[in-house]
């Protein structure tokens, strides 16, 4: 009976037991990137100030007492618009004095060509001296001067009446406003300040070191503080050859679209990008690799992990980084071109763990 009570309890343990579970490696995927060289770029951010393209000092090319002004600051003008005039009645008074000598003149060399040709005539049949002829002859000639002169005077009467008329150069904004009626004016004075509506630029200063490494037409962007939210993109159209102040040349980089928040003389910060050297002196092509592709040691010793096909693992390997630009990391030793480096994840990888690689087209979601 004892022995029988033995044999029902083992029968049930082994009834109960589980059987045992397999453990398998697990095989952890990978997002990744191929490594490729790239010049070793650096990044330099300058301050500027936001100007238009086009803008000029208007003023009247003839002096007298402003009559009417028909714009005010802050006014769209389109080209040709009048803007201001002068009062006109001197001018008219000059204009018709000019019509009147001129119209003596006329006279005067009608009159005076009817005796040369009388004189001339004569001449040929001997009827009259020599010096007769020849001062009819000078008579003719000073008239003929004379109408030249009177017409010269009209044409200058005429342009001074439509000077008296101040018009907008170009399509813009009249930025300021400098004169009132019955106030008198000078010739050359200034009256209006335009901007045209041709675009924005940037003018800066740039010192001597970063000077060297410009072009004209690159392309470069451009930042404006008070509105962190935009970037435009930029062209540098004119480089200085002489330098001013503090050894530096000044620049222009045109905005290469507009943007209803930006004003003249904001300020506005320009990135200029150009190939240079690393933190340990090193020039040339180097690896650039994304920011979370880069793990620490605790001695500062910068890895990534990089897949070897063969073995189908992640081996970590230390790398020389150069340069950060871009949440790109440029590494002078330890890749070396068409490598496969793990790009995220860094930390929950070790040396040697068997990987797969992920489909980029693939989306993941944690």
């Amino acid at each position: 009976m004892r022995l029988f009570l033995l044999i029902v309890i083992f029968v049930m343990l082994q009834a109960c037991s589980k059987p045992e579970i397999e453990k398998k490696t697990q095989v952890r995927p990978i997002a990744w990137k191929q490594v490729a060289a790239s010049p070793l770029e650096q990044i330099r951010t300058l301050s500027g100030i936001v100007a238009p393209v086009e803008a000029a000092k208007l003023s009247f090319e003839v002096y007298g007492k402003v009559d009417h002004v028909f714009v005010n600051l802050g006014d769209k003008v389109v080209q040709g618009q009048e803007l201001a005039k002068l009062n006109e009645l001197s001018f008219n008074l000059s204009l018709q004095s000019a019509e009147a000598q001129l119209n003596q003149a006329r006279a005067s060399h009608r009159e005076a060509k009817n005796e040369f040709e009388r004189y001339r005539k004569l001449s040929q049949q001997g009827l009259v001296s020599q010096s007769g002829f020849d001062n009819s002859k000078a008579a003719f000639d000073s008239t003929k001067s004379a109408v030249a002169v009177a017409q010269a005077q009209l044409e200058i009467a005429q342009k001074n009446l439509a000077d008296s008329h101040l018009v907008a150069p170009y399509n813009g904004i009249i930025t300021k406003r400098l004169i009132e009626p019955s106030q008198q004016v000078a010739t050359g004075q200034a009256v209006f300040e335009i901007e045209g509506d041709h675009g924005l630029e940037v003018r800066l200063m740039v010192p001597e070191t970063l000077i060297r490494e410009l072009k004209p037409q690159t392309q470069l962007n451009v930042h404006f503080p008070v509105l962190p939210n935009l970037t435009i993109a930029g062209t540098i159209t004119e480089i200085g050859t002489r330098a001013e102040s503090a050894n530096a040349f000044p620049l222009t980089v045109v905005l290469n679209q507009p943007h209803s928040e930006l004003r003249a003389g904001m300020t506005a910060e320009v990135d200029f990008t150009y190939e240079g050297m690393g933190r340990t002196g090193f020039k040339g092509l180097s690896v650039k690799v994304p920011v979370d592709a880069l793990g620490a040691d605790l001695d500062q010793k910068a890895f990534v992990f990089v897949f070897e096909k063969d073995t189908g693992t992640v081996k970590k390997r230390y790398v020389q980084t150069e340069n950060v630009f871009n949440n790109q990391v440029f590494i002078s030793k330890g890749l070396t071109e068409g490598e496969i480096v793990a790009v995220a994840g860094v930390a929950f990888l070790r040396d040697g763990q068997p990987v797969t690689l992920l489909d980029k087209h693939t989306q993941r979601f944690n």
